[in-house]
Parts: structure tokens; sequence; C-alpha cells
């Protein structure tokens, strides 16, 4: 299935073979939609096109998040029998 990619307010297709951007490819794309999307130099349909399109990277992005977090939990588990924990991040103070 070729997946849409917008660039410069234009949605094009991606041929179906190409490999899928990694993590770092897909964080890199997003900062520059929001830059566009700041910039406030779009029309009012180029910016829903890039935000359509920066939502899709965010949820591509926290599935390739969420599939890593089971790899790690896979070789932790597989690495003598460790009780995995969630993480949890400190809060401000």
């Amino acid at each position: 299935m070729a997946d849409a990619i917008i660039s410069a307010g234009v949605a094009t297709v991606a041929p179906a073979g190409a490999p899928e951007p990694g993590f770092d490819q897909l964080l890199a794309r997003l900062r520059e939609v929001v830059l566009r999307l700041e910039s406030g130099d779009l029309s009012l349909e180029q910016s829903l096109l890039i935000y359509e399109e920066g939502v899709q990277l965010a949820r591509r992005g926290q599935q390739l998040l969420a599939s890593a977090e089971k790899r790690v939990e896979i070789l932790v588990s597989a690495s003598g029998g460790l009780e995995i924990v969630p993480f949890d991040e400190p809060g401000p103070g």
C-alpha cells in the first residue's frame, strides 16, 4: 500500500516498495511540519494538509515507540526474568 507524503502543501504518493522512514526521520519531518504550521505562510487548505501529515507522523512515531518498548521488555525478561516495571518520568519539582 502506498503512503501519502505531503510536501510544500501538496500530497504525493510514495512508491509502495519504498522503505519506511525510521523514528529519527519521522521526528525530523514532524519538526518541519510544526515549523511550517507556525510560520503562518500557508493557506487554510495547505495548513490542513500539513496538519494531517503531522497527525499521521505522530501516530506512526507512537507505534514505533510502542514496538521498541515491547522489544525491550522481551529482552529484559529473556535475560534472567527481571521484573518489568513501567517507567515513570519524574515530575517537575
